[in-house]
């Protein structure tokens, strides 16, 4: 399976959990010139009233600047990468499961398909292991 594998940054802001709160944050990115791939947007059970929001990428000086004053850092704890590639039945189960079987143990997964096309997050606990991915899927 051809695939694209590449580390990616994920930018991470908690928001009021209030209506247009998520679009007030959307609406600056756009406006600042981000073209976003991904976004997850979701309470926090941790802190009542707030939402946390995922993004990215966000590529420029204007966009990380906008992204910034917005009160979005880069997640320190998260080290994620992005895989794409053409759609297939069970591609998700064959990418997990070669990553199981290198001893890698995913902290979060997310994947859509778009037309012929899928694309996946996988979010890793270290910079380690999100190295250890890249090269297991380039190679697999």
């Amino acid at each position: 399976m051809e695939l694209i594998v590449e580390q990616v940054d994920v930018w991470a802001v908690t928001i009021k959990d209030e209506p247009g709160a998520l679009s007030r944050i959307l609406i600056g990115l756009r406006e600042a010139g981000a073209d976003l791939n991904f976004v997850i947007a979701r309470r926090s059970h941790e802190t009542p009233g707030t939402c946390v929001v995922f993004v990215t990428p966000l590529r420029g000086d204007r966009e990380i600047a906008a992204a910034k004053n917005m009160g979005f850092n880069v997640s320190s704890t998260m080290h994620s990468v992005s895989v794409e590639g053409p759609n297939q039945p069970g591609a998700g189960a064959v990418i997990t499961k070669v990553l199981a079987e290198a001893g890698i143990n995913l902290r979060g997964f997310s994947a859509a398909v778009l037309g012929t096309q899928f694309v996946l997050y996988i979010a890793l606990d270290t910079a380690e292991d999100a190295n250890k991915a890249i090269d297991v899927l380039n190679n697999a």
